[in-house]
């Protein structure tokens, strides 16, 4: 396991590859005398589908907030496509689209306001504009809200919404939090299929997730969080020699690797009882 950990470290810790989009280089993050991340480090290259999972509280989320820029790093290094987050951070979080797992939109604005908004900021070409707004609000069947208030759209619609929003801009790089959180089955699989599409034509995708079957569906690579610190690094290969299991799915890589060993007793006393 440690030898996995450090050829990972060792990759990633400042030796950028031209196909490397994302670099995370030694990342921790305190909260007092809390370390919610601790000396992460990973790459996501081009055309890449890189899966972030661990339990809550395992830092999954203090991590996106970095790689946003939402969060300043105690220590340790960003890069973006070649680019320290901290030395050029507009130039980073142009090539960045963020869908978190809870969005806030400005509710007073209709969903065509606010797809303008966002591509204002991101200095989006009126062309691919007009293309890409058109292609995703008849995707996520939004095309007869697009001129409502948001005030008005369910939660599920707030989702299409933001994720059209980031697949309208066509950045390098999509960090993800929770993407299926209140989509409704058809949005789901339309969402999946986007995230392998945009990936297939070189998009960099940082997904976080608690599903396993999506992370096992969609991710060519995987690292498992715990406690800040990565406990495994890999493809599905990789994972089940951390965690010895050969030939396990990754739900039960997942329950070995970050010790939940109590569970099959759980369960054996609520079938008993």
């Amino acid at each position: 396991m440690d030898e996995l950990n450090n050829t990972e470290s060792n990759t990633s810790a400042g030796q950028n590859n031209t196909d490397d989009v994302l670099v995370i280089d030694s990342l921790t993050k305190k909260f007092g005398k809390f370390t919610a991340v601790d000396n992460i480090s990973l790459e996501v290259k081009q055309g890449e589908i890189f899966g972030f999972l661990g339990p809550n509280g395992a830092g999954k989320t203090t991590t996106i907030k970095m790689i946003a820029g939402l969060l300043q790093p105690d220590n340790g290094k960003i890069f973006i496509n070649n680019r320290s987050l901290v030395s050029e951070p507009q130039k980073c979080k142009q090539d960045t689209g963020y869908i978190p797992d809870r969005p806030y939109l400005f509710e007073k604005l209709t969903g065509f306001e606010f797809l303008q908004f966002i591509a204002s900021l991101y200095n989006l070409e009126p062309e691919t504009f007009s293309r890409n707004t058109a292609h995703y609000l008849k995707l996520f069947d939004l095309e007869d809200w697009q001129h409502h208030l948001i005030e008005s759209y369910s939660h599920g619609m707030r989702q299409k919404l933001i994720i059209s929003s980031i697949f309208m801009l066509e950045p390098p790089l999509i960090v993800v939090d929770e993407p299926m959180v209140g989509l409704d089955p058809k949005s789901a699989r339309i969402v999946k299929e986007l995230f392998k599409s945009h990936a297939l034509r070189g998009t960099a995708i940082f997904l976080s997730t608690h599903s396993l079957e999506i992370a096992e569906e969609l991710c060519d690579r995987i690292g498992i969080i715990l406690n800040g610190s990565l406990r495994a690094l890999g493809n599905l290969k990789d994972l089940q020699l951390a965690a010895r299991l050969e030939h396990s799915d990754l739900e039960e890589i997942f329950l070995e690797l970050t010790g939940a060993y109590e569970l099959q007793d759980i369960i054996n006393a609520l079938r008993s009882g």
